[in-house]
């Protein structure tokens, strides 16, 4: 089977938290991705998600001074759910971010807005 994914991933582990609302309620859990890519990300989560279902993932960062002379990061992303599975007591969750890292990044940086892509159609 070929593959099918547009973007490298990288086997990083890297402590998140993630927050989705789940009955009306919003809740929020410390949680670890597995892998990530500029598209997406899998996380290991005890909270079962479904698929199409949006979340937000917060990378925590250490306090940094607010000294000009440092880049911008990212820390909160935007992101839904592609596909899930379990393994042991966790839940595996596919992530697809709602804008590449890398476009994201680059609208941070320039601080230029996002060009819209014209329709094939």
């Amino acid at each position: 089977m070929a593959e099918r994914r547009e973007w490298s991933r990288l086997p990083l582990a890297i402590p998140i938290f993630v927050r989705a609302r789940m009955d009306g309620k919003e809740f929020l859990e410390f949680a670890t991705a597995l892998n990530v890519s500029a598209g997406g990300m899998l996380v290991a989560v005890r909270h079962a998600l479904t698929p199409e279902e949006e979340v937000s993932v917060e990378i925590p960062i250490a306090s940094v001074s607010t000294a000009s002379s440092l880049p911008k990061a990212i820390r909160i992303l935007r992101a839904r759910v592609q596909r899930t599975g379990h393994v042991e007591a966790y839940n595996l969750v596919g992530l697809k971010f709602a804008r590449p890292l890398i476009e994201s990044f680059l609208r941070v940086r320039t601080g230029a807005p996002r060009r819209r892509q014209a329709s094939m159609i």
